[in-house]
């Protein structure tokens, strides 16, 4: 039902009755006209990708697999029978984007909450002087630095991937950490915090009711920051910035993108941080070659709900009789990010809705056939490619890269059990 006083939403009925569909998104506008509009672009994603690098010395001392200290997955070729079942076009070129394996996390979550993290950290090292001139930032790491952090909180609301990802680099720099988590979240995200050392607390209600919780609790406090998903500048340029690692790579395998050349990228969405941000940061850089699909569950499209309304209002999907109960954890999520929404809204292609059992169909599928170990929530985007090829102009012929976010950590009981739920 709509808000009192405001006319219903137009979608169409399969979003309503929690049906698959593919909604083309009626805002979208060409990126020339839309990008010199935004609040932030190129430069503002430029100075995070510099400030990432910046960070490689403190990153290589506190994980010694990072050798580097870049955060970045492996661009995978799907072989020519896979991409043609995934996309249902034979000769259909296709990549895989595997932030599932990212490095320490295991999750796309990295790219914005680590980032987000390493922000604050900067802030307080330039503050009382540990950073200075052409100092490095590994000084970040030592025994007194530590110290000196543990007087302060890093707080987060989170289904899980996210909140594991601040409380890795947030413990690893020496903050206290609590995570603000819902009831939906698994029991295993909660207890690897936990042995962590994060303060993980529990909330009755879904993720906005554990994120707005947090969010109230930590409000003003001078010895705390606020990892907040659903509003964070930081956390989204973060996301931005993995445009140019994507970009990298595929001119490194030879893969044109332009007008003649159109790239489909495929990205499961929850509240929006992390899809959102990959799109700004794609769009600057490919401009309308490029074409950004979101792929939401069936009970949980929230970004889709949000786009329809436009931007004067946020939109829930309980609005529209939607239950946000599915088996996808990270995007069981029931209203979108506005600053998102209000920042890509018209440069998103389309949103595709998955059903939950082709979710775990996937999920067994790409192991079987590929081995890439994939968590629900990371199986999505493999079952928009053929829908989005069929209902979509000009994708089915694109180089399609499905953009994976989550599972390489998932504990093995778990995923048995995943596996066992797609036979």
């Amino acid at each position: 039902m709509s808000a009192a006083g405001t006319p219903p939403l137009d979608l169409p009925d399969a979003v309503r009755d929690g049906r698959p569909t593919v909604w083309r998104n009626p805002r979208l506008g060409r990126a020339a006209e839309i990008l010199p509009g935004l609040a932030f672009g190129l430069a503002e994603v430029e100075a995070a990708e510099a400030r990432w690098r910046r960070f490689d010395p403190l990153l290589a001392r506190l994980f010694p697999e990072l050798a580097t200290g870049r955060i970045d997955s492996a661009l995978l070729p799907l072989s020519a029978d896979l991409a043609a079942l995934v996309s249902g076009r034979p000769g259909a070129a296709a990549w895989v984007k595997a932030d599932h394996d990212l490095p320490i996390t295991g999750c796309i979550k990295a790219r914005g909450g680590v980032y987000e993290v390493l922000v604050e950290a900067e802030r307080l090292g330039l503050a009382a002087g540990w950073l200075s001139g052409a100092s490095s930032y590994a000084r970040l790491a030592d025994p007194d630095v530590r110290a000196a952090f543990g007087v302060h909180t890093i707080a987060v609301g989170s289904t899980g991937n996210l909140g594991f990802s601040v409380g890795v680099i947030g413990r690893a720099l020496g903050f206290q950490v609590e995570v603000h988590m819902s009831h939906d979240a698994k029991a295993w995200k909660k207890r690897r915090l936990r042995d962590l050392g994060a303060r993980v607390v529990e909330h009755a209600g879904d993720y906005g009711s554990a994120v707005a919780a947090a969010r109230i609790a930590f409000e003003g406090r001078a010895d705390a920051h606020f990892v907040d998903d659903e509003s964070s500048v930081d956390l989204f340029l973060g996301y931005a910035a993995a445009a140019f690692d994507l970009r990298r790579q595929l001119d490194a395998a030879g893969v044109s993108v332009d007008a003649a050349h159109p790239l489909c990228v495929y990205l499961p969405c929850g509240v929006g941080g992390a899809p959102g941000g990959v799109t700004l940061g794609l769009k600057l850089l490919y401009g309308d070659a490029v074409r950004c699909v979101f792929v939401e569950p069936v009970a949980a499209p929230c970004m889709l709900v949000q786009l329809a309304a436009g931007p004067a209002r946020s939109v829930s999907v309980y609005e529209v009789g939607l239950d946000n109960r599915t088996a996808a954890d990270g995007l069981a999520v029931a209203t979108a990010s506005m600053l998102v929404a209000g920042t890509v809204g018209g440069l998103v292609e389309a949103v595709v809705t998955v059903g939950d059992a082709d979710l775990f169909a996937w999920l067994r599928d790409l192991w079987d056939r590929a081995g890439l170990r994939l968590e629900p929530s990371a199986a999505a985007a493999f079952a928009a490619v053929g829908p989005a090829c069929g209902a979509l102009p000009d994708v089915a012929h694109a180089t399609h890269v499905v953009w994976t976010t989550g599972g390489a950590l998932l504990p093995e009981a778990e995923f048995q059990a995943a596996l066992a739920q797609a036979a």
